[in-house]
């Protein structure tokens, strides 16, 4: 059984998406590929502001795993990283939002 907290989220998140009115299952297959679609276009947005040794550095710390190193990394190199993944993020629930418009 899933936790209302969570059928909550997932009912927001499609609501925004445009797809509530899709089954529950296929709804949560949506946004769970969509989750991974928009982590990837905010992890490359953020990276297109490194400059090429700087990526260098940013993969080896990604690859470690350190959560902390990473993003006291991103804090110093990218001013606003957080802004930047938050744009990237918008602009593919724009772009998935046109793409389901009929």
């Amino acid at each position: 059984m899933i936790p209302p907290m969570q059928d909550e989220m997932t009912a927001l998140i499609a609501a925004d998406l445009g797809i509530k009115d899709l089954p529950v299952e296929e709804q949560r297959t949506l946004i769970a590929q969509f989750g991974e679609v928009a982590l990837k276009a905010a992890t490359l947005a953020v990276v297109g502001e490194l400059s090429e040794n700087k990526r260098d550095e940013f993969a080896k710390l990604a690859q470690a795993g350190d959560a902390t190193a990473l993003k006291t990394f991103l804090d110093r190199e990218v001013p606003g990283h957080e802004d930047v993944a938050k744009a990237a993020v918008a602009e593919e629930v724009k772009q998935f939002k046109a793409f389901q418009a009929p």
